[in-house]
C-alpha cells in the first residue's frame, strides 16, 4: 500500500517548504507552490491539469487527468499536487517533476474541492453530492474518514494550525466550520434565502475572516434589473455570536454597488494577499477582476481599489505567497495571465492548453458565460448564472406562467418542446430570452425573433447556431 509514494518520492524533487511561511490554503482551479516556483492550473474541458514553473512562467507539464478536473492543491514539501476530477469521481495524485500520475483514488461522486495539511500527510476534499468531506491518508493513497456534515459542497479551506475547515454549501451560500480530527460540525454561518453559488472560501492571513463569492438568486423577480446580483460574504469566523440572528457575523457585500451603479456579474473566485490588505474578485461573467482594499470594519468591509480587464470566463484568482504576483485563470482563452500587483498591469499570459472545443461551440459557449452585449445589456445576468457548466442553481423561479424549477442541461437536446410550459421547441428559441425582460440584449439576430413556436430560428444567425450548440452539448 504504501510502495507507490516511496517510488514516486525517488524521481520527485523535494522542495523545503517551512509551516510558519505558508498560508492556510483554499481550494480553486489555481495553486501556487507554497515556496513559489510552481502553478498549477485545471483545466475543465481539456481534462488536464498543467504545471508551470516560476517566475520562469513558462509550461513544463500538461498532465491528462479525466472528466472535468475541479480543484488543484499542492501537498507541501514535495512536488505532488492533488486534483479532483469531478466526473470521474477520482481524486488523482500527480507528481509534477514527471507529469506521472502515481495514484487514483476512488470517492463516492462528485469531488469538488481539495486542500492539504502543512505537513502533507491528509487531504481533504468536499463531495458535492452527497454532501460529504473526505480525508485522504497521501502516504497510503486511500480515504480514511468520511464525514457528513451539508448539503452540495463545494468551496473548502484549511486553518494555518490545521484544526479546522471552512467548507461552503453550493446552492445556499452557508459557510460550515469542521473539525479535521473526527469531522464534527462545530457550527454554520447562515446566508440569506436568496444567496446562490458559493463555490470557494479563502481565509484571511490572520484566519479572523472568511471571504465566499456567490450570486444572489432573487425567485420572484422576472426581470433583468432585480433576479440576479452578484456578492461576496466577508464572515468573522473567529466573532462571538447572538443565537438571536442567524445571520450575525456575516457582511454581505453587493459587488455591483462597489463603484457607483458599475454592475459585475457572476463572481467566481476570490483571493487575498498575504499582508491582508487586498482582496481580489474574479467575475466571470464580465470578463473583469476588482482589487479591493481590506477595511475589515464589520460593516463595509470592503471598498474598491481598480478594475482590470481580462480575457473570457475568468474563473480563479491566485496571489504568490511573495504578494508581489495574481494569477488569474481565463477558462474560455484556455490561458493564465500574471499581473503585477503594485500597478496592476498584465505582464505575461501563457496558453496552458489547446482549445478542445469546435470553434462553433466555443464560440456558443463565450455567449452563454458573458453578460456583455449582445448576450445583455445590464451586465447583471448570463446564461451561466442558473446553468453554470450545465448544471440547475437549485431553484424554483416564478415566472409569468407560472413557477420553473431549473433544471440541468444534460440530454437537451433530446428532451424538446423545452421548460415545463414547452414555450421554446428549438434552443434558438431562447433569442426571446436574450432580448426580453430578463437579459434586455440586443440578440444575436437583426431585428426582433419569429413567435417562439412559429418558423424555426436555426440557421438565420450563426451565433445563435452556435449557442444552440453549445447548449446541446451537454
Amino acid at each position: 500500500m504504501r510502495s507507490w509514494i516511496v517510488r514516486s518520492a525517488c524521481v520527485m524533487l523535494v522542495l523545503s517548504c517551512c509551516c510558519d511561511s505558508y498560508a492556510g490554503q483554499s481550494a480553486g482551479l489555481l495553486a501556487v507552490h507554497p515556496d513559489g516556483e510552481l502553478l498549477a492550473c485545471s483545466n475543465r474541458d481539456s481534462g488536464t491539469v498543467t504545471i508551470v514553473k516560476l517566475p520562469d512562467f513558462r509550461k513544463t507539464q500538461e498532465v491528462p487527468v479525466g472528466l472535468h478536473p475541479e480543484g488543484v492543491c499542492w501537498i507541501p514539501g514535495t512536488t505532488l499536487l492533488a486534483c479532483c476530477v469531478y466526473g470521474d469521481d477520482q481524486v488523482v495524485l500527480i507528481d509534477s517533476a514527471s507529469g506521472r500520475i502515481v495514484k487514483r483514488v476512488e470517492v463516492f461522486d462528485e469531488p469538488y474541492g481539495i486542500v492539504s495539511d502543512h505537513q502533507g500527510k491528509s487531504l481533504y476534499a468536499t463531495l458535492e453530492y452527497p454532501g460529504q468531506v473526505i480525508r485522504i491518508d497521501v502516504e497510503r493513497g486511500e480515504v480514511n474518514a468520511v464525514w457528513d456534515v451539508g448539503q452540495f459542497l463545494r468551496g473548502i479551506a484549511i486553518t494555518d494550525d490545521d484544526q479546522l475547515l471552512y467548507v461552503t454549501e453550493y446552492l445556499t451560500a452557508r459557510l460550515l466550520q469542521v473539525s479535521t480530527s473526527h469531522g464534527q460540525l462545530i457550527q454554520a454561518w447562515d446566508a440569506a434565502s436568496t444567496d446562490n453559488l458559493a463555490r470557494q472560501v479563502v481565509l484571511s492571513p490572520d484566519q479572523k475572516t472568511a471571504y465566499l463569492p456567490h450570486i444572489r438568486s432573487r425567485i420572484t423577480a422576472a426581470h433583468g434589473n432585480g433576479s440576479i446580483f452578484p456578492y461576496v460574504s466577508a464572515i468573522q469566523v473567529d466573532a462571538e455570536r447572538s443565537s438571536d440572528d442567524p445571520l450575525a457575523g456575516r457582511v454581505r457585500v453587493p459587488m455591483d454597488s462597489l463603484l457607483g451603479a458599475r454592475v459585475t456579474a457572476n463572481p467566481w473566485d476570490v483571493d487575498v494577499t498575504p499582508d491582508g490588505k487586498r482582496l481580489y474578485v474574479v467575475f466571470s461573467g464580465t470578463n473583469e477582476m476588482y482589487v479591493c482594499r481590506v477595511l475589515a470594519d464589520g460593516y463595509r468591509e470592503l471598498e474598491f481599489e481598480a478594475g482590470i480587464e481580462l480575457g473570457s470566463n475568468p474563473r480563479a484568482v491566485r496571489v504568490d505567497p511573495s504578494g508581489k504576483f495574481v494569477y488569474v485563470y481565463n477558462a474560455l482563452d484556455f490561458s493564465v495571465c500574471e499581473i503585477a500587483v503594485g500597478d496592476r498591469r498584465i505582464l505575461r499570459t501563457l496558453q496552458v492548453t489547446e482549445n478542445p472545443l469546435s470553434d462553433e461551440v466555443l464560440l456558443g459557449k463565450q455567449l452563454f458565460y458573458v453578460a456583455l452585449p449582445p448576450m445583455s445589456s445590464r451586465r447583471w445576468i448570463s446564461c451561466s448564472s442558473c446553468h453554470p457548466d450545465g448544471d440547475a442553481d437549485g431553484r424554483t423561479w416564478q415566472q409569468p406562467e407560472g413557477l420553473r424549477q431549473t433544471q440541468p442541461l444534460a440530454g437537451l437536446k433530446h428532451t424538446h418542446p423545452l421548460h415545463w410550459s414547452a414555450d421554446r421547441d428549438e434552443v434558438q428559441d431562447f433569442e426571446h430570452t436574450i432580448q426580453g425582460l430578463l437579459m434586455q440584449g440586443r440578440g444575436l439576430l437583426n431585428g426582433r425573433p419569429n413567435d417562439a413556436l412559429g418558423e424555426p430560428l436555426a440557421g438565420k444567425s450563426r451565433a445563435l447556431d452556435a449557442l444552440a450548440a453549445y447548449t446541446n452539448s451537454h
